[in-house]
């Protein structure tokens, strides 16, 4: 996941037999900050980087209207 500040930008799913080769996340990396290369530009704050296990997160953290998610 990427965020500048306290603002989600992106999610990318990966693959957990891919993590110990090296550079395999930085390749990730690498493409969202291109990706995002004005917003970076143009913030006051550095993007953060964090790997985690999509289980532990709240189930509608992703959805763009979740406001239509009632469960």
């Amino acid at each position: 996941m990427m965020f500048i500040g306290n603002h989600f930008i992106e999610a990318v799913q990966v693959d957990e037999n891919e993590l110990s080769k090296p550079g395999y996340l930085g390749k990730f990396k690498r493409e969202l900050k291109e990706k995002y290369k004005e917003l970076i530009k143009n913030s006051d704050q550095s993007p953060v980087f964090v790997v985690c296990d999509p289980e532990f997160l709240p189930r509608n953290m992703f959805l763009k209207n979740n406001s239509s998610d009632k469960n």
